[in-house]
């Protein structure tokens, strides 16, 4: 038993460092020296799909201990939460948001249309943490309520630690980009701050719903498990 916990624990270390470590703004300038912008960012982008697939093999392999027996709703719930988690990545990639991670093309952020950061300020982390929860609440067993969770709050804590970094970096410009954006999904839409430009473009609807079948179509492959519970 230990050693199933043991692999678990160090898994979930591995995890936690990959996406803390490298963003440190001394060791992401060293990072970026050496390797590159765009070099810097596949490295980060695969070693932490790789600390994240072992995370994920070592929850499995951890003693199961169920906390208590999921409900039907409980197990549909990753299902019907998936597709906007990916329509949500669709619309954030290659987008322009100096105001969180996975912003490309900054310059060309219009702070009176922020696009998708009118919806959310972080799109991707708010993405992270639906597939969390959804994920949590479908698999009630002490190791992967503990890593969906984490993930959950890794992900909302990471949003605050970037907003308060970049109001630091930033000062009065942060203010600025930031006028019509809201952290929490659709508050600035409800609060009269952002107003949507018109529907996102049909290539990045395609790109999420493809993104959700491919997901869909390897879960069992890839986990082991069918993500349709019947």
């Amino acid at each position: 038993m230990m050693g199933g916990w043991g692999e678990f624990a160090a898994a979930y270390a591995l995890f936690l460092l990959s996406h803390a470590l490298p963003v440190q703004p001394g060791v992401q300038a060293v990072l970026r020296r050496r390797l590159g912008r765009r070099g810097y960012l596949a490295a980060y982008v695969a070693v932490s799909l790789a600390a994240l697939g072992w995370l994920i093999v070592a929850a499995g392999r951890a003693p199961f201990i169920p906390l208590w027996a999921p409900l039907p709703w409980q197990l549909w719930l990753p299902v019907l939460v998936m597709p906007f988690v990916c329509l949500l990545i669709a619309a954030t990639l290659g987008a322009p948001n100096p105001l969180s991670f996975g912003g490309a093309g900054n310059a060309r952020f219009d702070p009176e249309r922020p696009g998708i950061a009118g919806l959310t300020r972080h799109p991707l982390p708010v993405a992270l943490t639906l597939w969390a929860l959804a994920h949590a609440a479908a698999n009630p067993d002490l190791a992967h309520l503990m890593m969906f969770g984490g993930f959950a709050v890794f992900a909302m804590a990471g949003s605050r630690a970037i907003d308060r970094r970049n109001r630091r970096l930033m000062g009065a410009e942060w203010d600025r980009l930031a006028a019509r954006t809201a952290t929490l999904p659709f508050a600035a839409l409800v609060i009269g701050r952002w107003r949507p430009s018109g529907p996102p473009p049909l290539w990045r609807l395609v790109l999420g719903l493809a993104l959700w079948a491919g997901l869909l179509a390897a879960h069992r492959p890839v986990i082991g498990v069918s993500p349709l519970p019947f």
